[in-house]
């Protein structure tokens, strides 16, 4: 493969998939690479590995991968010795690895116990060109379904008028778009769900709310109350955290 620019040393193409997009709580469940060289050579490699807890049915949706397909494989911290050299030396590159790839891998990386170093890699990140040179922001919007510059723009009521033609374009654009409040809702949750403050620290389950973020994530409320209760006394404490999530601790610390 010859890339449309020159080579000084290796490149290490790279994407990952994952139980989910904590960098601190989740785990890789496979790991491709492409590297290239500088006189064109390729070598491709995935690999599967056994995150060492449950892929939630959400990320097993969005990549395709059960806890059955990664049963019998290793952990990543049995190959990141392996991993790490392929890697040595060489620059990286990929799909947002700027924002989560990279710092997912490091994080693996340090779990494992294997040195592996940023240091002056150059880091290329196709996402960030895509940004740049097409940002998705209102004007872009404006300029894309109006065929119009977006004249009065951070202007509250400018911005707004423009977003009403935006949706006005886009419903004469895509035919398959719901024609009423409850379909465009629906539609809209689909790609980015709206979450409380609430929503992002609990969920409902048999055992009642279960923590989804921080320390905790995965265990019920009770059981923290019940085994850790300075985690909860340190979240009264808390600056700024939202009232409801206040009284649900509260009420787990103190049950009437």
């Amino acid at each position: 493969m010859k890339l449309p620019f020159e080579l000084d040393r290796s490149i290490v193409f790279f994407d990952l998939e994952t139980t989910g997009l904590s960098v601190s709580d989740d785990r890789i469940v496979e790991l491709a690479i492409m590297k290239v060289t500088p006189q064109g050579d390729v070598l491709e490699k995935k690999r599967r590995y056994n995150p060492e807890r449950p892929i939630p049915a959400e990320a097993a949706a969005v990549h395709g991968i059960t806890n059955e397909d990664v049963a019998n494989e290793h952990p990543f911290r049995r190959r990141a010795k392996a991993v790490a050299e392929m890697m040595e030396g060489c620059d990286l590159g990929g799909f947002n690895i700027r924002w989560f790839d990279l710092p997912m891998l490091l994080a693996e990386f340090r779990r494992a116990g294997v040195p592996f170093e940023v240091g002056d890699r150059r880091l290329v990140d196709m996402k960030m060109i895509f940004h740049k040179q097409e940002p998705r922001d209102l004007s872009a919007a404006a300029r894309f379904y109006l065929g119009r510059d977006h004249q009065d723009a951070h202007s509250a009521m400018g911005d707004i008028r423009t977003a009403v033609a935006v949706l006005s374009a886009q419903l004469d654009r895509y035919s398959e778009l719901p024609r009423d409040m409850a379909g465009l809702h629906a539609y809209c949750d689909e790609v980015g769900p709206f979450q409380t403050e609430f929503d992002r620290w609990f969920s409902e389950s048999s055992e009642g709310l279960v923590f989804n973020r921080g320390k905790h994530k995965g265990i019920a409320l009770a059981e923290v109350a019940a085994t850790t209760p300075d985690y909860l006394e340190w979240m009264l404490g808390a600056r700024d955290m939202d009232a409801d999530v206040l009284k649900a601790v509260r009420s787990a610390l103190r049950p009437t």
